[in-house]
């Protein structure tokens, strides 16, 4: 009782002093020690209110979990897992090559380690990336240099799969990202050690803008906009990049955005401002925000704490939290970004006792929004992966509108070519009020065209002996009518032989 009488007599006390010195302005008098505390507890008191404040994170059940999954264990700062409302892939460790696994989502519980995987790659899989336009067409980055699209079946995997549908060659080094053109059918980007970025038509295989010379080093990361007219780039050299690929320029750029030698991730947020998870000088690590139109200074900067784990960062544009994961971590911490200060405001944290060695996250589309299911998570242990599910607490079980507006839909906005002519298209929202029903599944059509120069080739080749052949043709006529005519003969001469040949036999009958 005592104690509870001296703590808040001491909370009053504290009170008073913050009030003293926000409104009059009185000098404090006490030691520097006091003031902290003044600032910690308004700190304290001061709550933000947000209605994902209250966010809560459970582990699934152990029977709904992926088990005995030998996960890869390449030094490569990627999730290593893509999720989509139809399957689960994830990158495990083979022998001879490089493969990854690709599971309907209802098979959970142990898989067998003769489950058939997409095994066509001759190195290691270093990134793989559903298209958000199919649900059965994912593409994967290799240590082999190349890029594989697959087109996975309606009902997952019988047999091991070796063909890709496409083989996209044109890196030096090795492929370490993989993603697909947000609004674009088709289009799709890859970045390598070769400090190349590459843009595809897979429609036709061909390599359509190669962005070279503006990366002097490894790419760390690369994210389109929300409507696929800009890309935003992490690189070694410290700088965050904005590019325009259709006209091969660099629109912004900041140098050190993070002081830090270890890896950056940069992303686009929903209203074209960058989000950025790096690291300090003194190894902290950091998240900033920034506006592309005036790089120089970012709108905020945060520190974490000083594990060396990369931060993944994964975005919901529909309610702008940003979920970031760390390599290494056993925790999932969330933050809302607004337009008010500080800008980024830090929501929660989920913890888990063991540590994360990639992690999925699902589309929108794919949650159960009669459970209040913000978001979901597939985290990647040594052995297995363990779905993880956000959900926001409330009492109605009515549709809630304010958690889930209007999302990104499976429909693509433009074609490939439009894109590559210079057109935009927003995404295709869809409500899910009464749930997402995946669509029919279509097949990946790739029409690979000629290349130019073995048609010119061809072209020359053929005006060239166009008036040999028309000499040759007469004396190969003449020829011809000469044969036909002996064989003519030879027929005739045969028709009299057997027809000699059956009368004897008809004598000897008798």
């Amino acid at each position: 009782r005592q104690r509870a009488l001296h703590h808040s007599s001491q909370c009053l006390a504290l009170r008073a002093a913050c009030v003293r010195l926000l409104v009059h302005g009185t000098p404090f008098h006490e030691a520097p020690d006091k003031r902290l505390m003044c600032q910690r507890y308004m700190f304290r008191r001061v709550v933000r209110a947000s209605k994902f404040r209250h966010v809560f994170g459970q582990a699934v059940k152990n029977d709904q979990c992926y088990d005995d999954i030998r996960v890869s264990r390449v030094t490569w700062d990627s999730s290593f897992c893509a999720v989509n409302p139809k399957f689960v892939a994830i990158i495990i460790e083979a022998s001879g090559g490089g493969a990854f696994l690709v599971l309907p989502l209802l098979k959970t519980g142990r898989i067998d380690k003769a489950y058939p995987t997409v095994c066509g790659h001759t190195g290691p899989v270093l990134d793989i990336d559903w298209c958000p336009h199919n649900d059965h067409v994912i593409a994967s980055g290799s240590e082999d240099c190349t890029v594989m699209v697959w087109q996975i079946p309606e009902n997952g995997l019988v047999t091991p799969l070796a063909e890709p549908v496409v083989v996209l060659e044109g890196h030096s080094k090795r492929v370490g990202i993989v993603t697909w053109h947000p609004t674009a059918r088709n289009v799709l980007m890859s970045a390598g050690c070769d400090n190349l970025i590459i843009i595809w038509n897979v429609g036709t295989g061909e390599a359509m803008i190669q962005l070279e010379d503006m990366h002097p080093d490894v790419i760390f990361s690369a994210c389109w906009s929300r409507n696929g007219a800009l890309i935003c780039t992490a690189c070694k050299d410290k700088k965050i990049r904005v590019i325009d690929p259709r006209k091969e320029k660099i629109v912004a750029e900041k140098d050190k955005a993070h002081d830090g030698a270890r890896p950056m991730r940069a992303i686009f947020l929903a209203d074209g401002n960058i989000f950025t998870t790096g690291f300090s000088r003194m190894s902290e690590r950091q998240l900033a925000l920034w506006n592309p139109k005036s790089m120089e200074e970012p709108i905020s900067v945060h520190e974490l704490d000083t594990s060396n784990g990369v931060l993944l960062p994964f975005y919901d544009a529909d309610t702008n939290v940003v979920y970031l994961c760390g390599k290494g971590d056993s925790s999932i911490r969330y933050f809302e970004i607004t337009d008010e200060a500080p800008f980024v405001h830090y929501l929660n944290t989920f913890s888990s006792k063991e540590p994360q060695r990639g992690m999925g996250y699902m589309p929108k589309r794919g949650l159960d929004v009669n459970k209040c299911e913000i978001a979901r998570f597939y985290k990647l242990h040594e052995r297995k992966c363990e779905p993880i599910i956000m959900t926001v607490p409330r009492k109605s079980d009515l549709f809630q509108d304010d958690l889930y507006p209007d999302t990104a839909g499976p429909d693509c906005a433009i074609e490939a070519e439009d894109w590559f002519d210079g057109k935009n298209g927003e995404p295709i929202l869809i409500s899910l009020k009464n749930g997402y029903v995946p669509g029919k599944n279509r097949d990946l059509k790739v029409v690979k065209k000629s290349n130019v120069l073995e048609g010119k080739l061809a072209k020359k080749a053929e005006n060239t002996s166009s008036f040999s052949l028309s000499q040759q043709n007469e004396g190969k006529l003449e020829e011809l009518l000469r044969e036909v005519k002996s064989l003519r003969d030879l027929v005739t001469l045969q028709d009299r032989r057997i027809a000699k040949l059956e009368d004897q036999i008809s004598k000897v009958a008798i």
